[in-house]
């Protein structure tokens, strides 16, 4: 038995399909037209919208991280601590892991005002007791991190502004799809008062009440 396959349109009748909405025809409804419009719409909004809130998050988001590293810079500073006791072992030494993990351990260290201090610090495994670390204090005496440098602004600057970027098309996709939900549920609304219309003349019986035979 020969597989039935599916109608192929030729390439020159590809082009109708697709605009097919702004075509006259006795089939076109003003929601088809009023799609097209949106979708053009939405596009150019989309097209230009991307560049702009790029730009726009991208110098806020500039401004914002480059103020906190100013501040960072100006309320902390680095001192030396000394390890209260021995930082744990890694279970793999000289592994690739090892050289990147970090332990919290207790440390003390000396604040801005020469107040002796302890808190816990991220260091090293392996590190012995009174071993010493640098350490980022703030103006409270609090172990902090270190101010963002000009890469990490310049990195989350760079992410922000992408986000932006990748949320124009998503919401122009979201709103072309309430659009779309909502035309086609005036298309149903407009098909129900039709048919309430139409249907008593297609059910209403002809030569007499429904039950009647004439021809007995």
């Amino acid at each position: 038995m020969a597989r039935a396959t599916p109608p192929s349109h030729p390439p020159e009748e590809l082009p109708h399909l697709l605009w097919w909405r702004w075509r006259r025809s006795p089939l076109r409804r003003r929601t088809d037209l009023a799609q097209a419009w949106v979708a053009v719409g939405l596009l150019l909004a989309v097209l230009g919208g991307i560049p702009a809130a790029i730009f726009l998050v991208g110098d806020t988001a500039y401004r914002h991280h480059r103020e906190t590293a100013r501040h960072q810079a100006a309320t902390r500073h680095e001192t030396t601590a000394v390890l209260a006791h021995d930082a744990p072992r890694h279970p793999e030494p000289g592994s690739d892991e090892a050289e990147e993990a970090l332990y919290p351990v207790t440390v003390r260290f000396t604040d801005a005002r020469g107040h002796t201090r302890t808190a816990k610090a991220d260091v090293e495994p392996s590190l012995t007791e009174g071993s010493t670390v640098d350490v980022w204090v703030d103006t409270e005496g609090r172990i902090a991190d270190p101010p963002l440098t000009a890469d990490q602004v310049r990195d989350r600057t760079m992410v922000c502004a992408v986000l932006a970027g990748v949320a124009v098309p998503l919401l122009g996709a979201a709103a072309y799809g309430c659009a779309v939900h909502a035309l086609q549920r005036r298309n149903r609304a407009r098909w129900d008062t039709s048919w309430a219309e139409t249907a008593p003349r297609w059910t209403a019986p002809v030569g007499g009440p429904p039950g009647r035979d004439d021809g007995r």
